[in-house]
C-alpha cells in the first residue's frame, strides 16, 4: 500500500477514500496529476498533517483563492467552490436533460436507518459504498427526472429521509444484526415502495426485481457465522473517531476496515478510531516513517493518534492532541 507524502514545492494532497471496485482506495493529486493507493485490511496506514488546510477546489479545478479552510470540515472546499459544485451536481436538479440511464436504490445503514436514493447505472453500487450502506436493493431504473420524481414520492409515502448523518452510521456499526435480519429490514422497505407503483410512480421507471446486496464483508465489518464454517472473531466496534487534523497532528493504525469515507484503525492502546477520510482532503500529508514522495507504509506496531479525537455515539472531546 502507498501513501502519498510531502515534498519541497508542494506536495501530494489526499482526495479521499473512493470505492470503484469492492475495495476502498484513496485517491491523491497534485496539480493536474493524479494517484490512487489501494487500500488492504491488515495493513499499516499512517502520516502526518502539514502546514494548513487548503481547499480542495471544484469539478476537478484547482481552488482560483487557494483558500484556508476549518479542519473540521468533511467538504473542504471554501464558499465559492462549494457553490460550484454543488451547481453541476445531479442533486441540484440542472440536468433535466441528462441522456444517461439512472437507478432508484434502496439503502439500509443501520436499525431504523434507511433511505432511498438514486444514481447514475454506468457507476454501478459505487454510490452504495461510498455511503457506507450495509445492505441495499434496486428498486428501478429510467431517466433522470423519473428516477428523481420516485425518489421524491417514496420519501414522502414512506417517510425516509434524504440522508443518514454519518455520526449516526458509525455509532450503530459495531452492533449490527445478523445478514437475515439485515436482509429482511431492505426486503420489507421494498415491499412498501412497491406497493407504490401507481400512485404517482412514473411510467417511465422500470421497477426492477428484489435483490438485496450485502456489504459487510466488502467493509470488513465482521465475518456472519455460516453452517459448516468456524466462528470468526468480528472487528472490534469503534468508540472514537477524529474530530480534526492540525498541523503537525499524527494517524497512524492498522485498518481493520472500511465503510464509506471512513477507516477503522487499530491503534496502540487495543482501541479503534475511525478517520473520516473527507477531512483529510487539502492537507499535504507525510508518511511517519520517512520522508519521500511516494513510500510504502510498513506494519505499524506502534500505533499512534495524536490528533483531536471524540467519543463516537455523542460523547465529548478525549482531550487535545494525542
Amino acid at each position: 500500500m502507498t501513501c502519498a507524502v510531502r515534498e519541497s514545492g508542494g506536495g501530494w494532497r489526499c482526495a479521499g477514500v473512493r470505492w470503484p471496485r469492492e475495495v476502498p482506495e484513496l485517491g491523491w493529486s497534485r496539480g493536474g496529476d493524479r494517484r490512487v493507493s489501494v487500500l488492504a485490511y491488515g495493513a499499516g496506514l499512517g502520516f502526518r498533517a502539514v502546514g494548513e488546510r487548503h481547499c480542495v477546489g471544484a469539478r476537478g479545478n484547482v481552488c482560483p483563492l487557494g483558500a484556508v479552510v476549518p479542519g473540521r470540515s468533511t467538504g473542504g472546499r471554501c464558499a465559492e467552490c462549494a457553490r460550484l459544485d454543488r451547481a453541476h451536481s445531479v442533486a441540484a436538479d440542472t440536468m433535466a436533460d441528462d441522456p444517461r440511464t439512472y437507478r432508484v436504490y434502496l439503502a439500509w445503514f443501520g436499525p431504523g436507518m434507511v433511505k432511498v436514493g438514486i444514481t447514475g447505472e454506468e457507476r454501478g453500487a459505487a454510490r452504495l459504498r461510498e455511503q457506507g450502506a450495509v445492505a441495499f436493493s434496486w428498486l428501478g431504473r429510467g431517466p433522470l427526472m423519473a428516477a428523481r420524481r420516485t425518489e421524491e414520492v417514496l420519501r414522502a409515502a414512506l417517510g425516509v429521509p434524504d440522508r443518514i448523518p454519518y455520526a449516526k452510521k458509525r455509532a450503530v456499526r459495531g452492533q449490527l444484526p445478523g445478514a437475515e435480519e439485515r436482509a429482511g429490514a431492505v426486503a420489507e422497505l421494498y415491499a412498501r415502495a412497491a406497493e407504490l407503483e401507481g400512485r404517482g410512480w412514473p411510467e417511465s421507471l422500470e421497477r426492477l426485481p428484489l435483490e438485496v446486496v450485502d456489504q459487510v464483508g466488502i467493509f470488513g465489518l465482521h465475518l456472519d457465522h455460516a453452517p459448516g464454517r468456524s466462528a470468526r472473531e468480528s472487528a472490534p466496534a469503534p468508540v472514537r473517531s477524529v474530530r480534526e487534523l492540525v498541523d503537525g497532528g499524527v494517524v497512524a493504525g492498522r485498518l481493520v476496515a472500511a465503510a464509506g469515507p471512513d477507516l477503522h484503525l487499530a491503534v496502540a492502546d487495543g482501541g479503534v478510531v475511525v478517520l473520516d477520510t473527507r477531512l483529510i482532503t487539502g492537507w499535504d500529508l507525510t508518511a511517519v516513517t520517512r520522508a519521500t514522495e511516494v513510500t510504502e507504509v510498513p506494519e505499524v506496531t506502534g500505533s499512534d493518534v495524536r490528533v483531536p479525537l471524540i467519543d463516537i455515539g455523542g460523547g465529548g472531546v478525549q482531550g487535545g492532541l494525542f
